[in-house]
């Protein structure tokens, strides 16, 4: 296989890794710490209902799905894996980005979520994988 074609499936790879566990993640951690009684996500006045412990889930289904998913790039990379595993980081993060428009959360969130979720997060993930060593 060329480097140019493993490269391009290991981000694609490592992308789709990341929305799998996003959405898993959430799910298992909205279970196991569910929101509040009278919470609806459609009503952005009932966000202010939650606590500082539900915001534990959404910031866990960024920053594991970045680290599994720089993880996995890094590994299939052909060439330059930390490159690919950012990559895969910065596409994650562009959806954060985009989630941090769509969706109120407290300032304090948004920063944590932001900077370190995503990128240090992917970079991790590429680290674990030998990058770097």
């Amino acid at each position: 296989m060329s480097p140019l074609l493993r490269n391009i499936l290991a981000v694609v790879a490592g992308t789709g890794a990341c929305l799998l566990f996003n959405g898993l993640l959430l799910d298992l951690l909205m279970r196991v710490i569910p929101p509040p009684t009278g919470f609806d996500p459609n009503t952005p006045s009932t966000y202010t209902l939650l606590e500082t412990r539900h915001f534990i889930a959404p910031f866990l289904a960024h920053a594991v799905p970045s680290l599994v998913g720089g993880w996995l790039a890094a590994r299939l990379a052909a060439t330059r894996p930390m490159t690919f595993a950012l990559v895969v980081g910065a596409l994650h993060l562009l959806g954060g980005i985009a989630a941090a428009f769509m969706i109120p959360a407290p300032t304090w969130f948004i920063a944590l979520d932001l900077l370190v979720a995503y990128l240090p997060m992917a970079w991790l993930g590429g680290r674990l994988a030998g990058v770097g060593r």
